[in-house]
């Protein structure tokens, strides 16, 4: 073989060394994928400048917002909402249906000011005429709460639910199938049967007869609070 071809025979061995040092060598790797020295130093991250209210849930936007006229007062034993307004004189659409959205809320005041106001706006006197023509909104709200895998926002969308059928009464029977079938699946947990069958006969007793039927043919084996 003559020196030409020995020299081009290690030339070509040192190249194929030095392409699999390059394809197993991490660096090598790193600045595939970062084809610029810039992008390497810089990679991409959230921007922190962008918009807070962009990355809040509803209800924390429209509380930041100042469209729940309540606050939660810190009291020396217990908390308690201040209203900006008597909430006799609050519209309900769409206060109503923003608290009810708010169930579903993980963090501190939020969780105490959808649930607290969902309950005093129902004690007012008129509730019943200002919450009757919202029952349609107000449900898929209470049903995403207690389609909930978090047991906390589930109990808080069943009281909900129970409070609102004391107001509307019968108003709610309309809605109760697509509602029951999320209590009829935690009943299976012994922590919170007595607390579902406890909403099951407060229901049966404000919604009347016909929310007896609606509860029997999605939870059969629930026993009515007049047998």
């Amino acid at each position: 073989m003559s020196s030409l071809s020995c020299g081009k025979s290690k030339i070509e061995v040192q190249r194929k060394k030095a392409s699999g040092s390059a394809t197993s060598n991490p660096a090598a790797s790193t600045a595939k994928q970062y084809p610029r020295p810039s992008d390497r130093l810089n990679p991409k991250t959230i921007n922190p400048f962008s918009d807070p209210l962009c990355q809040q849930s509803a209800f924390a936007a429209a509380y930041a917002k100042r469209e729940i006229p309540c606050r939660l007062f810190h009291g020396s034993v217990s908390h308690k909402l201040q209203w900006e307004q008597p909430p006799e004189t609050v519209v309900f659409d769409p206060l109503l249906i923003t608290l009810a959205e708010g169930l579903r809320e993980t963090k501190h005041p939020y969780t105490f000011v959808a649930k607290e106001g969902f309950k005093e706006l129902l004690e007012i006197e008129d509730a019943a005429e200002k919450a009757i023509p919202l029952v349609p909104k107000v449900v898929p709200k209470l049903k995403a709460a207690l389609a909930h895998s978090d047991v906390e926002i589930f109990e808080r969308g069943l009281h909900a639910l129970v409070q609102l059928s004391a107001v509307v009464g019968p108003a709610v029977n309309d809605h109760l199938k697509h509602l029951l079938t999320s209590l009829s699946k935690r009943l299976m947990d012994k922590k919170l049967k007595q607390l579902i069958t406890g909403a099951l006969q407060r229901l049966e007793q404000q919604g009347g007869k016909e929310s007896l039927i609606i509860i029997k043919s999605k939870i059969p084996t629930y026993c009515s609070i007049y047998t």
